[in-house]
């Protein structure tokens, strides 16, 4: 692990190592298995491309038959939220009666949870439930409920385990906040 690294024009630090991201997942895990294990075979949707890294490594400590699927939105450019949130890749399964996790790997202002769950009720799952890695609760200003946060931060810009900071840093195992 580096402790410093640059990524275009900015330096970062490590805030967050791997090993306590790990032990956030499988802690957030253990409630979703709780929650449920006894629902009939429920359906994750990852949001691309910031999720793919905690999406791996949460399904790997489900513990009960689900369906997995994708959906790619954006909102970003550089460090900040644009507010406009786009579909860029769309969820083409019947979600009808289905119970529905949503995979984020960050909620900080809560417009791309909001735009995607209004989204998602219009084709009638039997319920939606938001899961995030991180949520920044200064920042969020929207009314629906994230359910399940493995970690909860301040308003610093991070990037690493699947952020990014204008696509460079997503593959870095730890997470690093930004210093200047």
């Amino acid at each position: 692990m580096k402790n410093v690294i640059r990524l275009h024009d900015k330096t970062f630090r490590v805030m967050i190592p791997a090993a306590q991201i790990d032990s956030a997942v499988a802690a957030v895990a253990e409630r979703i298995n709780a929650d449920y294990r006894d629902k009939q075979l429920p359906l994750f949707i990852g949001v691309l491309n910031g999720s793919f890294m905690f999406m791996s490594d949460l399904m790997k400590k489900i513990e009960f038959d689900c369906e997995l699927s994708f959906v790619k939105l954006a909102s970003y450019c550089g460090t900040c939220t644009t507010g406009d949130v786009r579909s860029l890749i769309g969820l083409n399964n019947s979600i009808e009666g289905r119970h529905v996790i949503i995979v984020e790997d960050i909620v900080d202002t809560g417009e791309s949870i909001e735009h995607m769950v209004r989204d998602l009720e219009s084709r009638k799952p039997a319920s939606i439930s938001v899961c995030t890695l991180f949520f920044k609760p200064a920042s969020y200003s929207k009314t629906v409920p994230v359910e399940y946060r493995a970690m909860e931060i301040g308003n610093e810009f991070i990037v690493g385990y699947g952020l990014d900071y204008d696509q460079l840093g997503r593959n870095l195992k730890d997470v690093y906040v930004v210093t200047d």
